[in-house]
């Protein structure tokens, strides 16, 4: 009889991983695995880092994905740290990525973005500051000035027509 499959340790995960990504100019950004034990599937989210020279807006291109998603097949494949049959996917957070990280909001400066609030009231406007503990939203000309624990969820909006050559 064969032995149930234990749970997969992100943390051995993202230790095995952090380096190879790196190699590619690139960060982990997020580990998530769901699904059933017996396969689960891994989903790996690679970004830029904060010390990168790309431009705030700029995500990572198809062939850098590709070059990045080989590396992590290959050292998961050496590595091993998943004791049953699993599915990887690896992918960038998407425009519209929810904000939960201070280098998150660093990564949106000028982007219009709504925030809902923990009082149940949102907030949209356009991202002009980040700090350790605040950021500052342009609303209706003013500054909004939120703190982040007083947010609830929290992301950009994908404007059309407004891209970097439109400023």
């Amino acid at each position: 009889m064969a032995q149930p499959a234990q749970p997969v340790d992100q943390d051995l995960i993202r230790r095995i991983l952090e380096p190879v990504v790196a190699t590619c100019g690139l960060i982990i950004d997020q580990i998530e695995v769901v699904g059933p034990q017996a396969r689960p599937i891994v989903r790996i989210s690679v970004d830029y880092g904060e010390d990168t020279s790309a431009d705030s807006y700029e995500s990572v291109d198809s062939d850098t994905l590709a070059q990045v998603s080989r590396a992590i097949s290959l050292a998961m494949d050496e590595a091993d740290p998943i004791d049953s049959e699993y599915i990887l996917e690896v992918s960038t957070p998407g425009a519209e990525r929810e904000l939960t990280q201070p280098r998150h909001w660093r990564r949106q400066i000028g982007r219009l973005i709504r925030v809902k609030l923990r009082d149940g009231t949102t907030v949209e406007g356009r991202l002009s500051e980040v700090a350790d503990q605040q950021v500052i939203l342009v609303v209706d000309g003013e500054p909004v000035t939120i703190e982040y624990d007083t947010i609830k969820k929290a992301r950009p909006r994908v404007e059309l027509g407004t891209g970097k050559s439109d400023k």
